[in-house]
């Protein structure tokens, strides 16, 4: 491998750890917008920002949205799978659960992504190290979650079945993503984002009266926060990740997303973190490696 393959795997694992803490990140700014901001009205108004912001940067760099018709289509369904029905039933969720837990629910995306792709696209190889990926993240997972997190599943059941739905969501928008090859990575991003609010913003004004609202500036802060950084940002990232890792590798951020998330939750909402937190931050980042760093090719042996 030669240095210029080993830098582009630097950058874009960098680009992983980074779209981890964005989204991380975000569980904390929805419990905290989700306090004063009904679920749809929320997300509503995240997409409608965070799909602005990209606009703009789009045009600051000279970049034109598509304007065909088949390709919109295309970011209608993206945005149905990836932030319609998954960001409402996770902003649901959270008004019973906590960000924490809702972390570690939304965590299980490479798993369903990982299952998708190995019986019905099969378009990446299911190879042993993946799958040993898979097994070492989620042994991680439980260990920075511990037993005890799940005491209370009974209270809050339908709220967590809502969160693990929307995690099926996030695997399908994965695989998905990848029909965008050949457009720049903002132009889904933005694309979706803004098809999203096309159905959202008027649920909103049904459904929650949004005019009627009396917001708290925490709420308020939040909201901007997870439109212009776990959204904006994380999105561009995101649909560049699933060009150059694919979409297990790009869905394995969550189990960086896992301790990033818990950690944020714990500093800024008081919540707990299991006391094994260490050892399992160590499987989280074996199973990360795993899944996403390219395999070495063995060297070709050169014959007189």
């Amino acid at each position: 491998m030669d240095k210029g393959q080993d830098t582009n795997i630097a950058v874009e694992l960098a680009l992983l750890v980074a779209l981890a803490a964005l989204w991380g990140g975000s569980y904390t700014f929805i419990k905290l917008g989700v306090a004063t901001i009904p679920p749809i009205t929320l997300i509503a108004a995240r997409t409608t920002i965070a799909g602005l912001l990209l606009l703009v940067v789009m045009w600051a760099r000279g970049i034109r949205m598509p304007t065909d018709r088949p390709t919109w289509q295309r970011f209608a369904f993206q945005a149905v799978l990836n932030s319609v029905i998954p960001w409402t039933l996770i902003a649901w969720g959270e008004r019973h659960v906590d960000a924490a837990l809702a972390t570690i629910l939304n965590s299980a995306g490479p798993i369903f992504t990982f299952l998708l792709t190995a019986v019905v696209t099969r378009h990446e190889a299911t190879t042993p190290r993946k799958l040993f990926g898979v097994v070492a993240g989620m042994a991680g997972i439980l260990l920075i979650v511990g037993v005890d997190a799940f005491h209370d599943i009974g209270s809050g059941l339908v709220a967590e079945v809502a969160i693990v739905a929307a995690t099926i969501c996030y695997a399908c928008a994965a695989i998905f993503g990848r029909g965008f090859k050949g457009l720049d990575p903002m132009a889904p991003a933005a694309g979706s984002l803004l098809a999203g609010a096309a159905a959202l913003i008027p649920a909103s004004l049904v459904v929650e009266r949004p005019w009627t609202l009396s917001p708290s500036l925490s709420s308020v802060l939040a909201l901007l926060a997870l439109a212009t950084f776990s959204t904006a940002a994380a999105f561009a990232i995101y649909f560049r990740l699933i060009q150059t890792l694919g979409s297990v590798g790009t869905t394995a951020q969550a189990y960086l997303r896992v301790p990033i998330g818990v950690a944020i939750s714990v500093a800024f909402l008081g919540e707990s973190l299991s006391q094994t937190a260490w050892i399992g931050l160590a499987c989280v980042v074996l199973g990360v490696a795993a899944m996403t760093i390219p395999a070495r090719r063995p060297a070709s042996v050169k014959t007189s």
